[in-house]
């Protein structure tokens, strides 16, 4: 029997009901990406939207330079200029999109930590691939993947450039609870958006010899996608406009995905899975999608 998302987190995204969009916010072309995304995603959905700027302190241990002494810190200059350019991007954003809620604040402390913990009040956390100052080195060191492991909401990475208007929403599904939630949260986006939906199943062939290896192949693909179409119905029936296709294809499910991934408007995965998508966040695959995919990335999780 299918489940639906919905009836295990309130809604197809698992999100916190009234939840804002928050998004990492460091000025720089990468965050202003990400926030782009962000206030489209908020004018669609109805959610405020709420900059983010995570100012990490210098520490006594730290090199502070020569002759400058660890009690100068913290540098009230520093923050000032980043207090300024979060104002100053929450009134472009706000002129920009007069009907939608928009607010900045400025965080202390680790960003990983801090965008764990302020993730379990928003419905969506929105990071650009790359950045600098409070988010330097987001995608190629720690931060990215602890954030994207340990977020209590659905976190989307945004990499250049834009997806076009009517690509479709690809979605990753191989039957585990945190796939299912990924489907909801992608056919949710695919529906507002107007745009096709592709849900991919990667599946291993059998590696026997027999004869007859051909028609268990056959047979198996053809379960694969039974089981796919039987958890993509109650979506179908939700948003009866939804344009969905299911592909079922044997390989490697982050080539596949990072395959789908031109011409999309984004790709969602679920934190984990089992069978083809074994691993999906802590293996190879999320962290291809990531480092690879040629449009937004979504890893979604169930609260």
């Amino acid at each position: 029997m299918a489940v639906d998302p919905r009836d295990r987190a309130g809604s197809a995204d698992g999100a916190v009901s009234g939840g804002d969009i928050l998004v990492g916010y460091d000025g720089s072309a990468d965050a202003q990406l990400a926030l782009r995304w962000a206030l489209d995603e908020g004018g669609r959905s109805g959610r405020p939207v709420r900059l983010a700027y995570v100012f990490e302190w210098m520490t006594v241990g730290d090199w502070l330079g020569p002759g400058v002494a660890p009690g100068v810190w913290p540098n009230e200059t520093a923050r000032r200029k980043v207090e300024e350019l979060v104002r100053r991007a929450v009134a472009d954003a706000a002129r920009a999109h007069p009907d939608l809620d928009v607010t900045g604040e400025v965080y202390d402390g680790p960003p990983p930590l801090v965008l764990q913990e302020r993730s379990a009040e928003a419905a969506l956390l929105v990071l650009g691939s790359r950045g600098h100052g409070g988010f330097g080195g987001l995608l190629v060191g720690s931060t990215a993947v602890a954030v994207t492991a340990h977020a209590d909401c659905p976190v989307v990475v945004v990499r250049a450039p834009a997806a076009p208007e009517d690509g479709p929403v690809v979605v990753g599904v191989d039957g585990s609870a945190q796939s299912l939630v990924a489907l909801g949260f992608a056919a949710e986006r695919a529906a507002r958006r107007r745009v096709p939906l592709r849900a991919l199943r990667a599946w291993s062939p059998p590696g026997t010899a027999r004869s007859d290896s051909e028609r268990e192949a056959d047979e198996t693909a053809a379960a694969e996608r039974a089981a796919v179409e039987e958890a993509l119905a109650p979506w179908r029936r939700s948003f009866p406009h939804l344009a969905a296709t299911v592909e079922v294809t044997a390989g490697n499910p982050a080539s596949l995905l990072v395959d789908a991934s031109g011409g999309a408007q984004l790709v969602a995965v679920g934190t984990r899975g089992h069978g083809g998508l074994r691993g999906m966040l802590l293996g190879s695959v999320s962290q291809q999608l990531i480092q690879h995919a040629r449009c937004p990335v979504a890893v979604v999780r169930e609260r």
